[in-house]
């Protein structure tokens, strides 16, 4: 029998090295293939094998002051698998590395992966384990408590290395050893169980060795581990309190004392191991959620109670995992529902700041994306979130995410005033004059809501802080800016009369030649200059506006948004007694009648013209003019019943003026008034057949109806008075008695016939926001913020 060669050497060989950056990680990557020949004694082949084989060099040291030219050559000299020649292909990696933004800013970590936790302390041993002794290994699992520890141990060290994970795999009786023991044995030792779930942990952190962590019922066996340590732990603080309350009650008893101090320290002993457990436990569950039907499983089961209760621990660690846990939950809306329920905001508040940096971010990703749930949001005002996320606007890892919470926040305008009361503000500002030419949107949205706040605005223009907004609006022609200058420009008081040095600097913004967006928030600020003072008649004519709001009144000639705003800016420009003459020869009157036709299904659209129609009438100069020369009486009457509130109170107010000062027209609308009114009881009377008997009450003695064939609003004497006194005339309405009895009669818009002058109405409330001259109340149904 002849005897095989015997070997002689082995050699290895290393070809075929490739360079690439880590996807996720600041390191480099190393793909490289290995060729292993065995020679027998003559030097000739017996075995040859190759391996492909990957390097992850992590580069802790690079950041954005880093020398890349230097750290490329230390990577070359300290790695040998990398060829010298390769030298710059490293220094392009590394700058790369280098420009590349956070894994923090712009991607998450998906899974948690083993090089995610510190070493645990309660598997460490002497021996080193080895993948060839694997089955010796499988046999201590069959053995007493400690020696299943030992053997799980062992295999946990295997299962550390990714690299050994397939052939693991492979092993059937070394997986199936392992559940066994684990669902059989988990309860008799916390050490035991916390090892084994680690060597589960490990294939979960890979999405291909999901299926098999699945078939071993891992995900369930998990979940009940995790109940159970909870009820554990509940005992436990109950045995703590009572021997607590016992020590507390005889304090001179020392043996309580001794009792309760043993109770103490057993407890955190035994807590220490309790949470690294659910650390794991959880972790694996969480690189279980990828799978959303595994989720949803999870979620039957009450994981967002659980994690709920545990985020009271005090173990960064493990309130880490839990955050991440229920930030990848959150996004479903009945996990929202569910940490609604268990007030799980009271409790991440408790986290906000903390020193604990990855756990503050986290926490503050999570907290974002509740933030979009208006419950939820009364829940973070309520536990003082405003003022904490305000102080970490000087964070600039946190200042983002901070801001985007705050500007959900904001969206509610019963939380805006709460704003003032803390150092938000200021930092706001100065966030806004230290930016470049470009502004974050997150930034100047929160700014815009804030400045719809009274309270607020006034801090806003403290200073020179309304000079440099505007310096900032007109420079960059930044419309954002202009639209919180807008804001600012809602408020009656001090603040408003600071835009009196600022007229001119919009009015002159006012051109075909600027973006329409940025005009239109320029007409919109100057709308809101409701000021005395303020000479509207000399801005007209020194900027020569007045062909621009005219053409701009043509159906279709811009934007409807843009229309409206010169139709408000009319309005107000109309206040004043000279510019409503200049405007009405000009003839913009005929413009806005047909402006009226063509929006006449757009509720704001027919609100405002019909407010430019009051102010035309209030002032003598103009009166003849809307009244004599243009039908707008006539679609003032139309309007008079409109199903919007709104329009029919600037009509009602608009048509008593006319009625006062034009019999004719006067006539008309106290008809219309008294049909409105009176409608069935005119319905029933001119549709009703008359019995050739007839009717005594509706006819004379010679049969002869007394109305005859006229109609019977040409018969005055049958209305009726509030007092029950004839009105002969029939100029009067049953509206002007109810009023006189209910001390309306002279309210804004109505003849005072004591005084004999008109006290003027108010401008009707835009879509954009609150009347611009009324006092602002804060209240839960008032318009939303932009």
């Amino acid at each position: 029998m002849e005897t095989q060669p015997e070997a002689r050497c082995l050699k290895r060989r290393v070809k075929g090295c490739t360079l690439d950056v880590h996807p996720t990680e600041r390191a480099l990557v190393v793909q490289y293939e290995v060729e292993a020949t065995v020679l027998g004694e003559l030097g000739d082949l017996m075995v040859g094998e190759r391996k492909e084989c990957q390097k992850i060099i992590r580069l802790k040291s690079l950041n954005a002051h880093t020398d890349t030219s230097s750290l490329a050559r230390k990577v070359v000299e300290e790695c040998r698998l990398i060829h010298p020649s390769k030298l710059s292909e490293v220094e392009q990696l590394l700058f790369y590395l280098q420009k590349r933004k956070e894994s923090n800013d712009d991607q998450e970590k998906t899974r948690i992966t083993p090089r995610d936790f510190k070493p645990y302390a309660g598997v460490e041993l002497d021996e080193v384990a080895s993948i060839n002794s694997l089955d010796e290994y499988v046999e201590l699992l069959y053995e007493d408590i400690q020696e299943k520890i030992r053997g799980a141990t062992l295999i946990f060290q295997l299962a550390r290395n990714p690299d050994n994970l397939e052939e693991l795999m492979q092993n059937e009786p070394v997986l199936g050893a392992l559940a066994r023991v684990l669902r059989e044995d988990w309860k008799q030792s916390v050490d035991l169980a916390t090892t084994i779930t680690y060597i589960f942990f490990c294939f979960s952190s890979f999405s291909q060795f999901h299926g098999l962590v699945t078939h071993y019922k891992i995900g369930a066996l998990c979940m009940n581990m995790i109940e159970h340590e909870l009820k554990r732990y509940d005992l436990w603080q109950d045995e703590l309190q009572k021997k607590k309350k016992a020590y507390e009650e005889s304090p001179e008893n020392q043996t309580l004392k001794k009792d309760h101090e043993k109770s103490f320290r057993k407890f955190q002993s035994l807590l220490i191991k309790q949470e690294q457990l659910l650390s794991v436990a959880l972790c694996l569950l969480l690189n279980l959620a990828e799978d959303t039907r595994t989720e949803l499983k999870m979620r039957n089961k009450n994981i967002v109670h659980m994690l709920v209760k545990i985020l009271d621990r005090r173990d960064q660690d493990l309130l880490l995992v839990v955050v991440s846990f229920l930030k990848k939950l959150s996004i479903f809306l009945e996990n929202k529902n569910d940490m609604a329920e268990t007030l799980a905001v009271e409790k991440l508040a408790q986290l906000v700041p903390c020193e604990h940096e990855e756990l503050l971010g986290t926490s503050l990703r999570l907290l974002l994306n509740l933030s979009f749930d208006m419950m939820l949001r009364s829940q973070m005002v309520q536990a003082g979130l405003i003022a904490k996320l305000s102080s970490l606007l000087a964070d600039e890892a946190q200042r983002q995410i901070s801001i985007c919470i705050l500007y959900h926040i904001s969206m509610d305008d019963r939380f805006k005033s709460m704003f003032a009361a803390t150092d938000c503000i200021p930092q706001l500002m100065k966030m806004v004059f230290d930016c470049g030419e470009r502004m974050d949107m997150e930034l100047i949205s929160l700014c815009i809501n804030l400045a719809a706040n009274k309270s607020n605005a006034q801090l806003v223009c403290e200073g020179n802080g309304l000079k440099m907004l505007m310096k900032r609006a007109v420079k960059l022609k930044d419309f954002l800016v202009m639209k919180m200058i807008r804001n600012l420009s809602q408020h009656s008081g001090p603040t408003k009369s600071l835009f009196l040095d600022h007229v001119g600097d919009l009015a002159a913004q006012i051109s075909e030649e600027e973006a329409e967006e940025f005009v239109i928030e320029c007409l919109g600020t100057l709308a809101n200059m409701t000021i005395p003072d303020l000479d509207w008649a000399l801005v007209l004519k020194e900027y020569n506006l007045v062909p621009y709001l005219k053409d701009r009144l043509k159906p279709g000639a811009a934007e409807d948004d843009l229309i409206l705003e010169v139709v408000i800016m009319i309005g107000t420009v109309s206040m004043d007694d000279s510019c409503a003459a200049m405007l009405a020869k000009s003839g913009i009157i005929p413009a806005l009648i047909e402006l009226l036709n063509a929006q006449q299904e757009d509720d704001e659209f027919v609100c405002q013209i019909v407010y430019v129609f009051y102010q035309m009438v209030f002032h003598k100069a103009t009166r003849d003019v809307i009244v004599k020369d243009t039908q707008a009486p006539g679609y003032l009457i139309d309007l008079m019943h409109d199903n919007n509130a709104e329009i029919r109170k600037v009509c009602n107010n608009t048509l008593d003026i006319i009625a006062e000062y034009d019999e004719e027209w006067g006539k008309k609308i106290q008809s219309e008034k008294f049909r409105w009114y009176n409608g069935q009881w005119l319905e029933m009377v001119e549709n009703r057949q008359m019995d050739e008997a007839g009717e005594p009450f509706m006819n004379g003695e010679d049969g002869e109806s007394f109305i005859g064939n006229e109609d019977i609003l040409e018969r005055p004497d049958l209305f009726y008075s509030a007092d029950g006194i004839l009105s002969a005339d029939g100029a009067i309405s049953p509206e002007f008695y109810s009023d006189f009895q209910k001390g309306q009669l002279a309210q804004s818009g109505y003849m005072n016939r004591l005084t004999e002058q008109l006290v003027p109405t108010d401008r009707p409330v835009s879509a954009y926001g609150f009347r611009p001259d009324e006092e602002f109340f804060l209240n839960y149904n008032s318009g939303s913020s932009r």
